[in-house]
């Protein structure tokens, strides 16, 4: 086998830091997970280059922020003229494979959120549209019978399993699989065939999918048959095993969904904990209160205790699901004897309010439930338990695989290693940078918010576009946020400090590449 490392990168969607056994949940029970943790190195302070799927993603593979890399906000898509650290592991000999949620483009067909009529109107734009860059996880792809074969290399992935969308109808080559192994399909998907129950948190749905025919199994069976096929090559492997849960819709199929029981939760930060709610925070509420109705279904809200308390124990069992198939998906790499040779990485696309005052899903306010996810970075070279207070970045995480690959970054990556923390070093972060675009206007927002956080090891400063309010937390004495300290006079020159380090990272936002290649 090559001395080169291979790398198995596991990720969930939309799960918040302390939503593990290893992370300190008192109720989730995470064995396998845990294990891996057991392996390697627990960061506590990993953060989202920006709190929603897909820009998050695009910054993951790009290694670049979501103002670079060009998809800002929910609905564009990641050029495929952009490089990605996946390639430039394929163009070294590695052979690469996206399995699961890949999200880089839309996997919808419908329509964006509200626009101005005299913007939606006009065809031009500032950047011309390739054709290219359009189409692979859009749902006609995969309507027919057979397999919809993707343009490949999509991203840098020279083998694709593509999943699309969330719950227990997703798309993409799992529904084609679905299709075939189920002949009553659409029953299955027939919401009047919902199973029974009495819980009623919003989208929270009993599916009739048994477990095995559920896309956390499609993942982990596809993420199973990859790994032993590479048993088989010479070649060392990158493995993104994406599992579209805890994602909502909350559906934990078979046994997952009553695993846990709502009573086992506590909301232990309600909204009356905050000392000084912000305008979107007032909005919330006033909605909650005034029974106003959610914009999206992937719109933030707030919801009373009990169904909070649901929302929590069907997460535990969207996340029980996971944690077993990545259990199987271990035992099937030691049984192909690559185990004592592949960094195992593990981590989330952004986290969810889940009861954080009284709020569930996602949104423009940045908190730690949102912007911190875990990460877990389990190296056959160091295989004992540590854990480490550096500072690190979704951006960060290319650079720090190829280091790991003896490779160096393209041009314009804007990730720096965090491979000194690995060893017991302090990282090479004082500060992380959350970038944040609404694709339309929300929470009491005239227009779609543009938010920008600068978080260090103590304090979070965050700057609201076009408003006369934003947020400082003193991290250290207030960890759970809770008191605003953006118009506290005694806070003024600490406002002021890290207002100007957000203005140098904002400033720091050009990018470097192409380099020229004349004098002038």
């Amino acid at each position: 086998m090559s001395q080169r490392p291979n790398f198995l990168f596991l990720i969930t969607d939309q799960q918040r830091a302390d939503w593990l056994g290893c992370y300190g949940h008192p109720v989730l029970r995470t064995p396998n997970i845990d294990a891996i943790a057991a392996r390697g190195t627990r960061f506590e302070k990993f953060y989202t280059a920006s709190p929603v799927c897909m820009p998050n993603r695009a910054s993951l593979l790009t290694g670049r922020y979501p103002s670079l890399h060009g998809l800002r906000y929910n609905g564009c898509r990641l050029p495929l003229s952009s490089n990605t650290f996946v390639n430039l592991l394929a163009q070294s000999g590695y052979h690469t494979a996206t399995i699961g949620k890949s999200h880089l483009q839309p996997f919808t067909g419908m329509p964006p959120m509200g626009r101005d009529p005299a913007v939606a109107s006009n065809p031009n734009e500032a950047w011309f549209k390739d054709p290219a860059d359009y189409g692979e996880e859009e749902p006609d792809r995969y309507q027919a019978d057979g397999r919809y074969e993707i343009t490949t290399p999509y991203y840098g992935y020279q083998h694709v399993d593509m999943v699309t969308e969330h719950g227990d109808r997703c798309g993409g080559h799992y529904l084609q699989w679905f299709r075939e192994q189920a002949p009553d399909w659409e029953a299955l998907h027939d919401p009047a065939n919902e199973l029974p129950h009495d819980y009623t948190c919003p989208q929270a749905y009993r599916t009739p999918i048994p477990e095995h025919l559920y896309p956390t199994a499609f993942v982990r069976d596809r993420a199973i048959d990859y790994i032993r096929e590479q048993a088989e090559g010479d070649s060392p492997f990158f493995a993104f095993v994406s599992f579209p849960d805890p994602h909502h819709p909350f559906n934990p199929p078979g046994k997952y969904w009553d695993m846990y029981d709502p009573d086992d939760f506590e909301v232990t930060l309600p909204y009356s904990a905050h000392q000084n709610p912000t305008p979107p925070m007032t909005f919330l509420h006033n909605s909650w209160k005034g029974e106003g109705e959610q914009m999206t279904p992937q719109t933030a809200m707030m919801l009373d205790e009990p169904q909070l308390k649901e929302a929590m124990a069907l997460s535990a069992g969207m996340m029980a699901f996971v944690d077993d198939a990545i259990g199987d998906i271990m035992q099937a790499l030691e049984a192909s004897g690559a185990l004592e040779n592949t960094v195992v990485c593990y981590t989330s696309d952004h986290g969810d309010y889940l009861g954080d005052y009284n709020m569930l899903l996602k949104g423009a306010l940045q908190f730690q439930s949102i912007t911190r996810v875990p990460f877990i970075w389990s190296d056959p070279a160091r295989p004992e338990a540590s854990t480490t207070n550096a500072l690190a970045s979704t951006v960060d995480i290319g650079a720090t695989i190829l280091e790991r690959a003896g490779l160096r970054p393209y041009n314009g990556d804007q990730g720096v290693s965090f491979g000194d923390a690995l060893t017991g070093g302090q990282g090479q972060r004082d500060e992380v940078l959350v970038e944040y675009n609404d694709g339309g206007s929300r929470l009491g927002f005239a227009k779609a918010s543009r938010v920008r956080s600068v978080i260090t090891s103590g304090w979070r400063y965050t700057m609201y576009l076009d408003q006369d309010w934003g947020e400082l937390y003193d991290l250290e004495n207030d960890p759970q946020e809770t008191h605003n300290l953006w118009d506290v006079p005694a806070y003024a020159a600490q406002r002021a400090r890290l207002a100007e380090r957000l203005t140098h990272l904002l400033t720091a936002q050009m990018d470097e590449s192409p380099l020229s290649d004349r004098l002038a």
